[in-house]
Formats: structure tokens, C-alpha cells, sequence
């Protein structure tokens, strides 16, 4: 039977970095990090597949600073935004600024100047994404050839994002003799290609399957048409206090929600590719603060915000892949935590609902607005199962004046 570890000790974690987690308040390790870190500390290739907000970043952190201070090497750790880049080399030197830890975070959006700065340090640990990585290899302005640890960080989204030519450029630059780690939500056919060319016999620790929902995320349903989606939103940010996530497909409708958003008298932010890497950064940290309550996102923020205490996420459009929808709805309910996920819906979108719950394998509840009749449900094609008032789950109790149901 394997051991349950109750706290950090006993993962061969070394002493000094023990007393760092210790004085952070990391007490209980996450199942992701309880059984990654031993196998990476052996130095072991390792394939980690979790859920978003389970931990990654210690999984692989710790073991990643433990190595580099014990045989002097350098790692590298590629991610898919700037956002988490830089939400990583946070949390590392949170971990390693005691103990002399020094990294470059190479993020496009960035100016140039500070970035070759960081690199003629002699940074132990490279953060960055793979456009811009592969800029400065490109000006031989970076050389990958002293790198004995390399990770892979939120893998199927960078292949979501078209990243792939730009990765495998990357993997022809590090030695083949290193220890990789790849970390994702999901194995998709070119990520086992990637374990299978470039990784030597990968320890493989699975926390949840491939689309596994985020415990603790209550999830419901609205259909309505295009232009109703507006009266929804509104009654939903009435109906919650705390912050809220809202996600657009698209970057010019995250303007416009973010618009409207203020015009009902809420504080909000916008974040998306058309917007510079500092007013992300304000965008986000506002958010952290309390000075936006609501922030509009795109899609390359899904896995880029690492917000506690979010109690709301919205997706006011329907992402393109399904694999997205378990993303945007891990920003809620982390770590344990409860959370609720609102998706809105038009009547034309049956098939990209059935998508998201064949992925997901179940059902996601149809619900009612009180102010909206149940004759619009029938209208859009819904069968409702019920009418009687219900509670929802996840620890909020709320009523629920609808039915669930189904499209036809």
C-alpha cells in the first residue's frame, strides 16, 4: 500500500529547502507533488498530467532548485504564456532567493535589453515562452548547451497554441543528456511523440484523467440567444459578490464585455493579446488586489492566472476545444476549494455543449433564470427534467428557480 505523506518530509526533499517550504506555510503536499517529487529528485524523466490548480509548480520546482544546487547544473522551463512565466519564476524565487537563486524570465511583449541583462548573470534557471526563447537562439544571444534540466510546462496548451516547430527547434539545442519533465492536462498524440523521442523511459504520475473537471466546481448551463447573453451576465455579477472571471473567444469581444461590464457599475479589467505585457500585469494584479472585481479574459489566460479565492468563472462564449472549457473552469475551485463555472450557451450550440460533456463524461445542468420564462428553454430546444426549486452544490446554496434539461 503507498504511503500517504502528510507533510513535506520523507520525499528526500534536503533540509534547507524543507525549513524555505516550512516558513512559506506549505504544509500538506498535493497528490501531484507527494508523488512527482521523489521520482524527480532521483533525477528521473517524468510525465506529470493534472488538473489545473493541483501544484505543478512546486512538482516540478522543488526537485528542479534541490538538483541545481546540489551539482551546480542550469535548467530551463518553457511555458505556453507570459503570464505564467512569469507567475513561475514568482514561486520559485519565493523558494530559491535564499539560496542565491538567480533566473531570466525571456517573455515576448518584453524589451530585449533587460532580458540579454539577465542572461550575461548566468541565470541557474531560464523561464520563458517558445517565440521568444527561440529569438535569442536565433541572435546567438542564448546557448542551451549547459542545461541539464529541462520542463515542459502546460505542454498541450503550447501545442494548442501552434507552438510545436518552435519547441522541437528547441529540443535540437539542449543536451540529450539531461533529465526532462513534462507536465500537462491532457496527452494528445503529439505530446507522446514528444515522451517518446526525447524522453528516456518518463516516470509517468497521473493525479486525474484527461479532462477531468476540477473538484469542488459546480457547473450549470444558460441558453439563450446572442444578444440575451449581456441581460445574463448582468444578473449573474448581481447575483455573486466576490470576483469574477469572465472568458470571451475572442479578443475585440473581451473589449466589449469589459465595456459593459462597467457600465453596470463593476470594476474591470481586460486581458488578451492586443493588450501590452504591462497592462496584462496590471490587469492581473489589479484583479489579485481587489481593484478590478471582474476581469475579461481570452483564452491565453486560461491557464496563465493563478488567482486564489475566485468565485466565479463565466464563459460567456464557448471555447473552441473542449480541452479549454476544463482550463478556464480550473480557475475556480483551486486547490481544494469550492467554485462555480456558469457557461452561456446559444440555441445553435448543441453540438459544441455535447463535445465539452462527452470530454468530461457527464451531464452539465441546464438552469433558469427566475426573470427568464421557461417557455424561451422550450423555445431554444430544451427539455426540462423538473421544475421543483433545487440547491446547488459546491457550499454556495443558492436556489435554482429552473429545471435541468437537455438539448434535444
Amino acid at each position: 500500500m503507498q504511503q500517504t505523506h502528510s507533510t513535506f518530509y520523507g520525499l528526500g526533499i534536503a533540509p534547507r529547502l524543507l525549513e524555505i517550504i516550512a516558513n512559506l506555510k506549505f504544509t500538506v503536499p498535493t497528490p501531484i507533488q507527494e508523488r512527482a517529487i521523489p521520482a524527480a529528485i532521483e533525477g528521473k524523466d517524468l510525465i506529470g498530467i493534472a488538473q489545473t490548480g493541483t501544484g505543478k509548480t512546486l512538482a516540478f520546482g522543488i526537485p528542479m532548485l534541490q538538483r541545481i544546487a546540489q551539482t551546480k547544473s542550469y535548467g530551463l522551463i518553457i511555458l505556453p504564456t507570459r503570464e505564467l512565466a512569469l507567475q513561475v519564476d514568482e514561486a520559485l524565487m519565493q523558494l530559491g532567493r535564499l539560496l542565491g537563486l538567480k533566473t531570466a524570465v525571456l517573455i515576448g511583449g518584453a524589451s530585449m535589453r533587460p532580458q540579454l541583462d539577465a542572461i550575461r548573470r548566468k541565470p541557474h534557471i531560464i523561464i520563458g515562452t517558445p517565440g521568444r526563447i527561440n529569438d535569442h537562439l536565433q541572435q546567438k544571444t542564448l546557448s542551451l548547451e549547459n542545461i541539464s534540466i529541462l520542463v515542459l510546462d502546460e505542454a498541450d496548451r503550447m501545442l494548442d497554441m501552434g507552438f510545436l516547430p518552435q519547441i522541437k527547434r528547441i529540443l535540437e539545442k539542449v543536451p540529450k543528456n539531461r533529465q526532462t519533465m513534462l507536465f500537462s492536462a491532457t496527452m494528445p498524440d503529439d505530446i507522446v511523440r514528444i515522451a517518446t523521442q526525447h524522453m528516456k523511459l518518463p516516470f509517468r504520475v497521473e493525479i486525474a484523467r484527461s479532462g477531468t473537471a476540477a473538484e469542488g466546481v459546480a457547473q450549470e448551463l444558460y441558453i439563450t440567444k446572442k444578444e440575451g447573453k449581456i441581460k445574463v451576465l448582468e444578473k449573474l455579477l448581481g447575483e455573486y459578490n466576490g470576483s469574477v472571471l469572465i472568458f470571451s473567444r475572442t479578443k475585440h469581444g473581451a473589449r466589449k464585455i469589459c465595456h459593459s461590464v462597467r457600465m453596470m457599475g463593476h470594476s474591470a479589467a481586460e486581458i488578451h493579446s492586443n493588450r501590452s505585457l504591462g497592462q496584462r500585469r496590471d490587469a492581473l494584479e489589479g484583479f489579485k488586489n481587489g481593484k478590478f472585481r471582474v476581469l475579461v479574459a481570452t483564452d491565453i489566460a486560461s491557464r496563465g492566472i493563478d488567482v486564489q479565492g475566485i468565485e466565479l468563472v463565466v464563459n460567456y462564449d464557448l471555447p473552441e476545444n473542449p480541452e479549454d472549457y476544463v482550463h478556464r473552469i480550473g480557475r475556480t475551485g483551486r486547490a481544494g476549494a469550492q467554485g462555480r463555472a456558469v457557461s452561456l450557451a446559444t440555441p445553435d450550440q448543441k453540438d459544441a455543449v455535447r463535445d465539452i460533456e462527452k470530454l468530461l463524461r457527464t451531464v452539465i445542468a441546464v438552469s433558469e433564470h427566475p426573470e427568464l420564462p421557461l417557455e424561451k428553454f422550450i423555445e431554444y430546444k430544451i427539455v426540462p427534467r423538473h421544475f421543483s426549486p433545487r440547491k446547488f452544490g459546491g457550499g454556495f446554496n443558492r436556489p435554482s428557480y429552473g429545471g435541468r434539461g437537455r438539448f434535444r
